[in-house]
């Protein structure tokens, strides 16, 4: 009798899944209004200088475009000064004290944005209970022009939500006060003027904070438009070269390969040695077209196919050692360790490190003897191509090339993170020792 227990699990009530979408909109809007007026309300952001490459800054004469920087700070100052004569007139109150109450909040937009607002909300109620004129309410004439000022420069120095924030706390303070609890019905409010008047500065400013996003958005999209350009106009030249360069190379490459063809033709009975050399040079230049054009073909054109011929590895150098010792190098192969399947990438790279090391041999040691060195290791490939002196250096004529051998086997083997070194020996030959490391079957999937 088999009794089989079912446990049922109540995945845990996640607060944000089962809240409703009003609810989670309400803690996102006061998430940002925590963000924006409560986070760092007082952090220090001192007011930049203007610009001085203005269309009409640069009309004007040296020293005035130099004090040209400060025309925002000598805006706000003046708006201060204003602030504290309406403050500070016609109020009915000490105005030694409500001038300053009412001006500090405008400076304090230079340093400390956000927290002029703070400053501007907390300087409201004590300007209209310091003042004996209970006329306006519940701005008076100095709090007004400085409630206004704050919301401007704000809203300029900060950014579209910010502002919709002040002006819904301005609407929520001229709630409470007219509530009842000074003298509306008296003397009227002035909340409605005040919700009015900024609510359209707020707009205005807002529409200038959206087109200035907008234009810096499209400078850069146009920067990027014409890097886009400036690079797929460096492609097209290189595409460019690259076709003249194989119009070049191929032109000589296949008079090379005819005139090995039709060289022992024009010898009456040559001996099996020329007609073997001229076969060699007839293989080589051919294989060196269909690699050039397979090359050519990949910046050529992007829906080319790559040929379906195999790349060269480890197991193709026995016919590379056959072919250069036809040109006359004498070269051994040496193999050490465990000979295994290495990534492709690994036989390509060790293959044409070979390659080029014995070209640089036959080019600069001609008749100098050459040893390859294999060796499969635990980490990966180590590789060892010496050449000694050449035994008659009368005969090394210089090369045409621009020297790239050393530099392209370098590329490879960073590529691959290996390590290599090319120089001489001490008996006058070369050496160049290449190390590719190959991670180990069980570190793949570690």
């Amino acid at each position: 009798m088999t009794e089989t227990t079912h446990m049922q699990t109540t995945p845990p009530d996640d607060g944000a899944t089962s809240r409703s979408p009003e609810y989670r909109v309400a803690v996102d809007a006061l998430r940002g209004l925590r963000q924006d007026l409560i986070h760092d309300a007082f952090a220090y952001r001192p007011l930049p200088g203007r610009h001085t490459n203005g269309w009409l800054v640069r009309r004007l004469p040296g020293r005035l475009r130099e004090y040209a920087a400060w025309l925002p700070h000598a805006v706000i100052t003046a708006a201060a000064l204003i602030t504290f004569a309406l403050a500070a007139v016609d109020s009915g109150g000490p105005s030694l004290l409500l001038g300053p109450l009412c001006a500090v909040p405008v400076l304090l937009t230079m340093v400390r944005p956000v927290g002029a607002f703070w400053a501007s909300m907390v300087s409201t109620p004590l300007a209209a209970l310091l003042g004996s004129d209970w006329g306006e309410w519940p701005w008076a004439a100095g709090s007004f022009a400085c409630h206004l000022t704050v919301l401007t420069v704000v809203a300029i120095r900060t950014r579209p939500r910010t502002a919709a924030w002040m002006w819904a706390l301005t609407l929520v303070y001229a709630l409470v006060a007219d509530s009842g609890i000074g003298p509306t019905y008296m003397y009227g409010t002035n909340s409605g003027p005040m919700l009015v008047i900024s609510a359209l500065i707020l707009l205005c400013v807002t529409v200038w904070h959206i087109r200035r996003h907008a234009e810096q958005e499209v400078t850069a999209q146009q920067t990027v438009t014409a890097h886009e350009r400036s690079r797929r106009t460096l492609l097209e030249e290189r595409t460019t070269i690259a076709r003249e360069l194989h119009d070049v190379v191929a032109h000589h490459m296949s008079v090379v390969a005819i005139q090995a063809e039709a060289a022992p033709y024009r010898v009456e009975n040559p001996p099996p040695e020329l007609e073997k050399a001229f076969a060699t040079i007839r293989e080589n230049a051919v294989a060196a077209l269909t690699e050039l054009r397979r090359v050519l073909g990949v910046v050529r054109a992007e829906d080319y196919e790559v040929p379906d011929a195999p790349q060269p590895t480890l197991a193709d150098l026995d016919g590379l050692l056959a072919n250069v010792r036809e040109a006359g190098l004498t070269v051994e192969k040496a193999v050490t360790g465990a000979v295994r399947e290495l990534p492709q990438g690994v036989e390509l790279s060790a293959y044409r490190i070979v390659q080029e090391a014995l070209s640089n041999t036959l080019r600069h040691a001609p008749g100098a003897a050459a040893r390859v060195e294999i060796g499969y290791v635990l980490g990966g490939l180590g590789l060892r191509i010496v050449n000694g002196p050449p035994p008659n250096p009368s005969l090394i004529k210089p090369s045409p090339g621009a020297g790239h051998g050393i530099t392209g086997m370098r590329e490879r083997v960073t590529m691959l993170t290996g390590e290599m070194t090319a120089g001489g020996t001490e008996d006058g030959g070369y050496e160049v020792t290449v190390f590719l490391p190959v991670a180990l079957p069980g570190e793949d999937d570690a």
